[in-house]
């Protein structure tokens, strides 16, 4: 049994615009294990945000995890994985599919709201990431 923990952000610089996402998987003790930091090309802040859950649960298949803890700033995204609320943007609809299917391979999975504050090393890699593109 290998249980992680992710913190993802996604932004864009405009909406849509010059987009990233940022990544740290934990192990329980808090340790860092992986980051991601990486320029996705020009897509909506709400598109950011799902590729960088993304990208992080398909790391943590490749790390053989079996639990994941997820925390994201993005509260719609949080809601939209917890069934709270419906997906209706045609363009979140297959990225939320992909994750969905891809939470089925995790003997358990969460997905926790926290405030930006508690967010920074994730923003700070999608900071990173889009300022090697300018």
């Amino acid at each position: 049994m290998k249980k992680i923990i992710t913190h993802t952000d996604g932004g864009a610089r405009g909406n849509p615009g010059p987009a990233a996402i940022g990544c740290v998987i934990e192990d329980l003790q808090t340790h860092e294990i992986y980051t991601i930091s990486r320029s996705i090309g020009s897509t909506t802040n709400n598109q950011a945000e799902y590729r960088a859950l993304l990208a992080a649960l398909e790391k943590a298949k490749d790390l053989h995890a079996t639990h994941v803890a997820c925390y994201l700033d993005s509260e719609l995204v949080v809601k939209q994985m917890n069934g709270d609320y419906k997906v209706r943007d045609k363009d979140l609809a297959p990225l939320f599919l992909k994750i969905w299917n891809l939470s089925h391979d995790f003997s358990s999975i969460s997905f926790t709201h926290i405030p930006r504050s508690l967010n920074k090393k994730a923003d700070a890699l999608v900071n990173e990431a889009l300022d090697r593109e300018s």
